[in-house]
């Protein structure tokens, strides 16, 4: 089957060098091209791609507000293209919380060091986020505004009586290429709550606004400490806990080396490298770790969680929210093994169940929730 794609970008070469990338798999197809975000909406709603790639700055409508309205209309997978820089984060997270599935850096020198390797690294993504056709729910009203993206900023003060943004659009739930039955539904033992010494969350693709939806509803007396691996590069983490930090009443920050856990703290990894926990003499710390490059994530969940495993035997909780892939499955056999719990979020709420489902699948998960339902669950079961 044939993925029809949309291209949305000001760049001409930038158009022509991607059409020629994706057309050339054979299993793409470029339907359209959009030279501005006004442009890649009506295309949207005339052709009916099955992805959209989209460029973040462009003339006459961004690529954020072009999202929301695509999101509004008619919801497609989308996935942004960014610059690997401290704005270039913050916009990227606005256009996710916006609705689009995921992103890839614009400058190709970032994500590949041959040509093979690029045209391999977005072929994959694109099939990836096609699936299939995706199903919109709608988001729910957010504990604060949503964080208006830096270019609405600079348009609202260039004009003063300019509307604020739209707010945050549907989630766009792409499905797995060949979904199969998800394993049937645990009912929850609501016993007594759990004193857990640490609760760890791993995820990847639609994991940004699925930990900004969970970690929201946790309070500041939140008991336990809580450490994050979400797959993202390295010049993005301090900008997505930066966000976390502003949205949550816990305090989230990036970890760095030496960091002692603590209740209500919750240590974000960042990209690039490793994070572990280790216990001593009764003091957790986080240690940081090089990449290796035998690993393909950089951070890699199963690494974190086999640590909290080795560290806090039977007193975990481990996590599994949307991303694509199987990584954090190792993990949470490791936690399982060790007498602690594992969560794992539900089909319907994924973005894409590829984690989640790995871990169900394999029989690791004592409760399967809907993301909705996971902050609220966390406060009820964690003491």
């Amino acid at each position: 089957m044939t993925v029809s794609v949309l291209v949305v970008d000001d760049s001409g070469f930038f158009r022509k060098r991607l059409t020629e990338i994706l057309t050339g798999s054979g299993q793409i197809k470029v339907v359209g091209v959009a030279t501005n975000g006004r442009e890649g909406v009506e295309l949207a709603e005339k052709l009916r791609p099955d992805v959209i790639t989209m460029d973040y700055e462009m003339p006459v409508m961004d690529g954020i507000s072009a999202v929301r309205e695509i999101m509004r209309k008619h919801p497609v997978p989308v996935l942004m293209f960014s610059s690997l820089t401290y704005e270039g984060a913050r916009v990227t997270l606005d256009a996710l919380e916006a609705g689009a599935v995921d992103f890839l850096p614009k400058n190709f020198e970032e994500i590949a060091r041959d040509s093979s390797q690029l045209q391999k690294i977005l072929i994959d993504r694109v099939l990836d986020v096609a699936g299939s056709r995706p199903g919109a729910r709608p988001a729910p009203a957010p504990s604060r505004p949503p964080v208006p993206s830096s270019q609405e900023v600079a348009r609202s003060r260039s004009r003063p009586d300019a509307s604020a943004g739209s707010g945050p659009a549907p989630v766009v739930k792409p499905k797995e290429h060949a979904p199969e039955a998800e394993p049937s539904r645990r009912v929850p033992h609501r016993g007594p709550a759990k004193r857990y010494s640490v609760v760890g969350i791993g995820t990847s693709t639609g994991g940004p606004v699925a930990l900004q939806r969970v970690l929201t509803k946790l309070p500041q007396s939140f008991h336990a400490p809580l450490v994050l691996v979400q797959h993202m590069p390295a010049s993005f983490t301090p900008a997505f806990a930066e966000r976390l930090n502003k949205l949550c009443k816990i305090e989230v920050r990036q970890a760095e080396d030496g960091d002692l856990l603590k209740p209500g703290l919750a240590l974000l990894a960042p990209g690039g490298k490793q994070m572990m926990v280790e216990n001593r003499g009764g003091q957790a710390r986080v240690r940081i770790l090089p990449g290796d490059e035998r690993l393909n994530y950089k951070p890699c969940v199963d690494v974190t969680f086999g640590s909290l495993a080795r560290s806090f035997p039977g007193k975990t909780l481990g996590l599994i929210l949307t991303g694509m892939g199987s990584d954090g499955k190792e993990g949470c056999r490791m936690m399982k093994q060790s007498g602690s719990d594992v969560w794992s979020q539900d089909e319907k709420s994924s973005v894409i169940y590829g984690m989640p489902m790995a871990v169900a699948k394999a029989g690791l998960s004592d409760e399967v929730l809907s993301l909705e339902e996971i902050g609220p669950r966390l406060v009820e079961g964690v003491c």
